[in-house]
């Protein structure tokens, strides 16, 4: 019998918490919409939500599937989005973690839009060891001001919600095209950011 993993993401989805995709429709000025929805299915800027069960550590952990609302906690709260305390914040912003992607373009990754919430140090020193996303190829990073800008979901056909997504997409608050997104994901775009040595940084918090 396999044994679970020793790390599992706060933000990770668990077998136990998905549910069947609810019928989608349209209305007007809204654009998609749940035939049975309720109030708690939009965010405060309008915006309609996958539903996902709240059953955490129920099942089997679903790496590369992400919860909706634990995502949205961490994200909004800047919470770890390993143990859920609070990421770790210096003069020189919050730390994230980053796959690397320095060649992307000049600047990088100032006024990147990022769906992956912060860390404290204990859990940046883990993830690099266990995460494969990051394993070898990623960056740290402090981020002074990071602002929730959009959503990450999947985007549906305004004439026809009901043939299904057709994409996924990141889109900003601001753009009339969120109006046809289902969103699953928060959008932090990160201002103000420095790059720092995580191995130097974990050994004067373990010094500490």
């Amino acid at each position: 019998m396999n044994g679970r993993p020793d790390v599992v993401p706060y933000i990770t989805a668990w077998s136990a918490e998905r549910i069947p995709t609810p019928l989608v429709t349209a209305r007007p000025r809204l654009g998609v919409a749940y035939a049975d929805e309720d109030l708690y299915d939009r965010d405060q800027e309008g915006v309609l939500w996958a539903r996902s069960l709240l059953k955490q550590g129920q099942g089997q952990p679903v790496f590369g599937r992400v919860h909706p609302l634990r995502q949205r906690q961490a994200m909004r709260r800047m919470l770890c989005q390993v143990c859920a305390g609070p990421a770790d914040r210096t003069e020189q912003g919050w730390l994230w973690l980053l796959s690397d992607y320095r060649g992307d373009w000049p600047g990088w990754p100032e006024l990147m839009g990022s769906p992956h919430p912060p860390l404290c140090l204990p859990c940046a020193g883990k993830s690099v060891r266990v995460c494969p996303s990051l394993r070898g190829r990623f960056v740290a990073v402090r981020v002074k001001e990071p602002r929730i800008t959009g959503v990450l979901g999947a985007r549906y056909l305004p004439h026809d919600p009901l043939l299904g997504p057709v994409e996924q997409v990141t889109v900003h608050y601001r753009d009339p095209a969120v109006r046809w997104v289902v969103a699953s994901q928060l959008l932090a775009r990160l201002h103000g950011c420095t790059f720092v040595d995580l191995e130097a940084e974990l050994a004067a918090h373990k010094g500490q």
